[in-house]
């Protein structure tokens, strides 16, 4: 046979064409792998159809994921005038384009529903590990329609989405049920995220319980899990995670792992984990206690994150990828759990009057076995005991007895006596008995740990935030009490509501993004720009990013307008409107309205009832 030489120019011309052909299949690799699983699950539950397609590249592009995901769908899918509760609500989880890449504290997922609580277009975050998971068994979201005809929970397996019996498991409690549903499944690498009897007996207080422990609380989305017939969703598999820049995703990170190790904030959070803040706004004179009637609690420093850490601490715990490490592992009378986080310790302490920390602790597990709202739930209770103490209802639990209540939480999630007044909440118990004013509440959601009278920017936080009082839709607190990123007066109005916008906008982001908003104390709108840039191959920066949240923000306005809610609905109960703390630095202060109301909505680009004016539609691609 006759040997066959190749020309220098052939041999170069071979060469160019391989160079290019692998340059080509490289780019093509790297499209497809932009840190997204790629598939959602869109399941009609009445149907009993599961439909799996492909993540759309424009939601990737213009919502990031998670919060931002469920916002779109909500608004494409769901009438304002729908029932919360029946069929035509839908329910999204979805994760973030940064949740399981092995970014530091990347690890979140979202819920999002038109919320049975208060008809807002909802979200609820919640770390642990099931959002990695879901990603690695090949789903970015999970949609739900309709009503399944009997009890049912969600398989999602090597981007395999199916729909299968959970008849075993309802009535079970959320720790019974995650334990149950692996054991079946013979797959100790699965993971759960489940309702408790709340959910199925659809008190709007109920949430969702993911790893046990980890809940994705207020708001009700375990209501509308409930209202579907849905006990749980599981996620199995191993499907890689891939990114699009991994060198240049490595920097960042290693950038972003030693600003998260050097912060004060974080080093704080690992120590002695979210209840470290009990002292520091207690001393602040913000600690709302017996139920907004103060905010100094005398005993607080029993009740501190340093007391919990001294007698019921086993260990701290992170979710994935987590290197702060917030969370408690407590034991109390020989049973170990994950928490008590800062918000469910204040409320069921000072909120309560009440300085039993064991008390508190129990009461929190109770909350996630049953999926129960850890703040909703004690802030109830609060409101029924003043009604109790101003003689307005003739039986109840009184302030600082914490006897029977570990009982009556039980009822609240059963709807069973007493505790089926609470089930729906402060708002709805108060105005049922005649004295609506003693809801501390912003659209029907209670107010969290920090009295809004002593910090206006947060004051104006909680005011207009798109799913009622909130102290993670823009956590003011950092700025004002805390000094990150720089230390503001809690007391002036001046500044506060470009402040506030901005702080809205990154946290929306975030949200969409799936990074922990714990890892804001230590990072700025550039470092999630470049890490979600160097994770999808997109190029990202921080206005770009901002300009995300905010058309995620009014994205959720619009919905809550059709809902029917108006400028009069942004404001705090008149308590902190008109009766002054009483003591210590805020003493003689109330949350001022105006003129910060009006300064916020100009700057959101709003007419001066809050509605998006059409520039600013048009600007954010919503027209």
């Amino acid at each position: 046979m006759k040997k066959t030489t190749l020309s220098p120019l052939s041999i170069a011309f071979h060469v160019f064409l391989n160079t290019f052909i692998w340059l080509c299949i490289y780019r093509w690799l790297c499209g497809i792998m932009d840190a997204y699983a790629g598939k959602i699950a869109d399941i009609d539950l009445t149907r009993k159809k599961v439909t799996v397609a492909s993540t759309p590249s424009d939601w990737k592009k213009r919502y990031l994921g998670g919060r931002g995901f469920g916002a779109r769908v909500v608004t494409d899918r769901v009438d304002a005038r729908d029932d919360p509760l029946g069929e035509k609500n839908v329910f999204v989880l979805a994760s973030g384009p940064t949740t399981g890449t092995g970014i530091p504290l990347g690890s979140r997922y979202e819920i999002s529903a038109k919320s049975p609580l208060n008809g807002t277009l909802m979200s609820s975050n919640s770390g642990g590990v099931f959002g990695w998971k879901i990603k690695r068994a090949g789903f970015d979201a999970v949609i739900l329609n309709g009503k399944a005809d009997k009890p049912c929970f969600i398989f999602l397996n090597e981007g395999k989405a199916e729909i299968r019996d959970a008849s075993a498991y309802w009535g079970k409690t959320t720790h019974e049920a995650t334990e149950m549903i692996i054991s079946d499944l013979g797959d100790t690498k699965a993971k759960v995220a489940c309702i408790g009897p709340a959910g199925e007996k659809k008190s709007l207080l109920a949430c969702v319980i993911n790893d046990m422990d980890r809940a994705a609380g207020r708001a009700g989305g375990g209501a509308v899990m409930g209202s579907k017939n849905v006990k749980a969703i599981v996620a199995a598999g191993d499907l890689s995670i891939g990114v699009a820049d991994e060198e240049r995703l490595n920097t960042v990170k290693e950038r972003i792992r030693e600003k998260l190790e050097k912060n004060g904030i974080c080093q704080a959070l690992t120590k002695y984990g979210t209840a470290v803040l009990v002292n520091i706004i207690n001393e602040a004179g913000i600690l709302p206690t017996r139920n907004f009637q103060s905010a100094h609690f005398a005993n607080a420093e029993k009740v501190s994150g340093e007391a919990l850490a001294e007698k019921y601490l086993k260990k701290n715990k992170g979710c994935y990828a987590c290197i702060v490490r917030c969370s408690r592992v407590t034991e109390v009378d020989g049973e170990i759990h994950e928490g008590p986080e800062y918000e469910p310790l204040w409320a069921f302490t000072a909120d309560l009057g009440i300085d039993d920390l064991a008390f508190a602790t129990k009461a929190t597990w109770l909350c996630n076995k049953l999926g129960l709202d850890a703040i909703g739930t004690p802030t109830a209770i609060a409101c029924a005991m003043e009604m109790k103490e101003k003689g307005y209802i003739r039986d109840g639990p009184h302030f600082g007895s914490p006897d029977g209540l570990l009982d009556l939480i039980r009822q609240m999630a059963y709807r069973e006596g007493f505790g089926a007044e609470l089930s729906d909440g402060s708002y709805r118990f108060a105005e049922k008995h005649g004295h609506p004013e003693l809801s501390m509440s912003v659209k029907k959601q209670d107010i969290p740990a920090y009295d809004p009278r002593g910090l206006q920017g947060h004051g104006l936080e909680y005011a207009t935030s798109v799913r009622g009082a909130d102290h993670v839709y823009g956590y003011m607190v950092s700025p004002e009490v805390l000094g990150a990123p720089v230390k503001l007066d809690p007391y002036t109005s001046e500044g506060k509501a470009q402040w506030t916008k901005t702080f809205q906008d990154l946290t929306a982001a975030i949200d969409a993004s799936g990074m922990c908003l714990f890892s804001s104390f230590a990072l700025d709108a550039d470092d999630y720009a470049d890490m979600i840039s160097a994770a999808t191959g997109t190029s990202l920066s921080a206005r770009g990013l901002l300009h995300i949240g905010e058309r995620i923000w009014n994205l959720q306005r619009l919905f809550n307008l059709k809902v029917g809610y108006t400028k009069d609905d942004d404001t705090l109960p008149s308590r902190l409107l008109n009766e002054p703390l009483r003591e210590g630095a805020p003493k003689g202060r109330v949350w001022q309205r105006q003129p910060l109301l009006d300064e916020y909505y100009e700057l959101r680009g709003w007419d001066k009832n809050g509605v998006p004016t059409r520039q600013k539609l048009e600007e954010l691609g919503l027209a």
